[in-house]
């Protein structure tokens, strides 16, 4: 299967794109960028040199992701979402060092959303749009707000889990994810 990358779009002939990838207007792919199979990258979407992003992913228009960036399979990016990679950012830093991020597979980051750089978003999470994740993101959390707070708990088909961390959608349990009471905690009724 070939790629379809509009005219407007530069791709770099150093980047390597997987079979089957679109790339929308305007789109700009740098050197050494790695983008796997079957990914849709959206008009205007920024990839940065050296960032990997795995197979059959969704990069939303306007989405940002800087050098440091590695993306999971089946990842969404919502529009206008955008990763940094500078903790302590300047116009000119001469001992500036890339802070690695990454995003696990099966993720989905909302519109908006603003990820700092050094963290992890672990597998199936769903970063609400607008949030400012400013730390790790768990396993199938739901987090949302500035900054970012755990505020549910989603199915791996993306929807919410009930308080019995069950997906009414799809019957699937996911009794791990159940918060872990510590001692002090108090039960409610």
């Amino acid at each position: 299967m070939s790629n379809r990358i509009h005219t407007t779009a530069d791709v770099s002939p150093a980047a390597r794109l997987g079979d089957g990838c679109r790339v929308w207007h305007w789109a700009q792919i740098r050197e050494r960028a790695q983008v796997g199979s079957n990914c849709v990258i959206g008009k205007d979407v920024y990839i940065d040199v050296d960032v990997v992003v795995g197979n059959d992913c969704k990069i939303q228009n306007f989405a940002t992701l800087y050098r440091g960036v590695t993306i999971g399979d089946r990842v969404f990016v919502g529009p206008h979402a955008c990763f940094t990679n500078d903790v302590y950012p300047r116009a000119v830093s001469p001992d500036w060092k890339i802070v690695p991020t990454k995003v696990e597979d099966g993720a989905s980051i909302g519109a908006n959303a603003t990820i700092l750089c050094g963290l992890t978003v672990r597998r199936f999470a769903m970063v609400a749009a607008g949030a400012v994740v400013t730390k790790d993101v768990p396993a199938q959390a739901l987090v949302a707000g500035v900054p970012a707070k755990v505020i549910g708990w989603v199915c791996e088909c993306g929807r919410p889990l009930d308080g019995k961390m069950r997906c009414a959608h799809d019957g699937r349990a996911f009794p791990e994810l159940r918060p872990k009471r510590t001692a002090g905690s108090r039960s409610r009724k």
